[in-house]
């Protein structure tokens, strides 16, 4: 069996991820499309202290974009005749965007979640039959609709946080079921609309056999990563362990992926025959907490010796790095993590905190113009380090 050594492994793992490649001055719609494409989802997460995360892995890989090109292509409204609307939402990872042409390979996924959430005679959707049946039929009669724009008695937030009106839930659950999909966002705020009015008819009637989907998904992450581990593959898409490894052999026995061994994982691990092997990667970048590089925290350790936590939930007494510490990729190594937010009153991108991992360099000066990049591509004027890290004195000196 072929040996991989950590180091190609890990720079394996980077090259399938869009980084170590020369990039284009002014990054356009193309270089958005293809790297989502190579990525093969971005995901959602609401927090905007510093940037929403799904702008976050496209910046790190191909520098400072116009995020309206993003918008456009992500957030526009969409009907089944806007061929162009070549994007849509759903629980991929977790939530995620994903092309529109990949939403029947979670088709399985969809009736899953139905007979999980209806099988339960005291859940949700047992007791609320009504209320889906009247959201059916309000969007079939008046077409895609943002919760908030939907009138109904129960249409009123309960509780703190998150907490959902009806509407907003039966919408959910109808989305998770694959009835509803997504027709857009306005100011961040999903609108739904019943799938055969959003998705184009092929993609509504696609129906790919459960272990044909999943073989597929399988594929599709295995190239994403470059290398990985069957609890690698399983979880970019979030498939079940056993699936994950039935559809490995098969793809084994095809010659699409093939057996390697790599010292310290200890566990068997899989290459895509298509993964490039570089002699170098050359990066700097800050990556998302939700960037496929370091999501999987356990193949963060393993593949970069970086234990990962995001603090966000963690009381601010107990924080340790803080609230939304970004990943600083150097080159081929994680070698630092950064607490940025994005200050919009006072034009100020603030480095909360900066911190360098134990025995590994960390070069201030190739931070600073990252820094500054940042800042402008968030249109804040000024950089301000706080004293807050053995790595910001550093960073702060770097920026001067």
């Amino acid at each position: 069996m072929t040996q991989v050594s950590p180091v190609a492994a890990r720079r394996i793992a980077l090259a399938a991820q869009g980084f170590g490649r020369a990039r284009t001055v002014t990054p356009g719609t193309r270089q958005l499309n293809l790297m989502i494409e190579q990525l093969g989802l971005l995901q959602i997460d609401s927090v905007n202290v510093f940037e929403r995360s799904h702008y976050l892995p496209l910046f790190a890989r191909l520098g400072a974009y116009d995020r309206s090109k993003l918008d456009a292509l992500l957030f526009t409204r969409r009907s089944k005749h806007a061929e162009s609307s070549k994007y849509t939402e759903f629980w991929a990872h977790e939530a995620a965007f994903i092309p529109v042409e990949d939403w029947p390979l979670f088709r399985w996924r969809m009736e899953a979640n139905r007979a999980r959430y209806s099988s339960k005679p005291d859940g949700w959707v047992a007791n609320h039959g009504a209320m889906l049946d009247w959201l059916r039929t309000e969007l079939a009669t008046t077409g895609p609709l943002a919760a908030s724009e939907i009138e109904h008695e129960s249409n009123e937030r309960k509780g703190p946080w998150w907490g959902w009106s009806d509407v907003k839930t039966g919408l959910e659950f109808l989305f998770m079921f694959g009835e509803v999909a997504t027709a857009g966002r306005t100011r961040f705020e999903r609108s739904y609309g019943l799938a055969e009015q959003i998705l184009p008819q092929r993609v509504v009637e696609a129906n790919i056999p459960r272990a044909d989907a999943i073989r597929e998904l399988v594929r599709r992450s295995s190239r994403a990563l470059g290398i990985g581990t069957l609890s690698d593959i399983a979880d970019y898409y979030r498939l079940r362990t056993d699936d994950t490894k039935a559809a490995i052999r098969d793809l084994v026995d095809n010659g699409e992926l093939l057996p390697v061994t790599v010292p310290g994982w200890n566990r068997p691990a899989f290459l895509h025959p298509d993964a490039r092997i570089p002699r170098r990667i050359e990066a700097t970048a800050l990556l998302s907490p939700f960037d496929p590089v370091v999501w999987e925290r356990d193949r963060a350790l393993r593949v970069f010796g970086f234990h990962y936590r995001i603090e966000i939930y963690t009381p601010a007494a107990q924080r340790v790095y803080g609230y939304y510490t970004l990943p600083l990729l150097i080159d081929d190594a994680i070698v630092g993590r950064i607490d940025l937010k994005s200050d919009r009153q006072n034009g100020v991108l603030r480095v909360q905190s900066a911190w360098r991992e134990a025995d590994v360099a960390a070069d201030a000066s190739r931070v600073a113009p990252l820094q500054r990049q940042i800042a402008a591509w968030q249109g804040l004027d000024d950089v301000v380090v706080a004293d807050r890290g053995d790595f910001a004195t550093d960073v702060r000196a770097a920026l001067r």
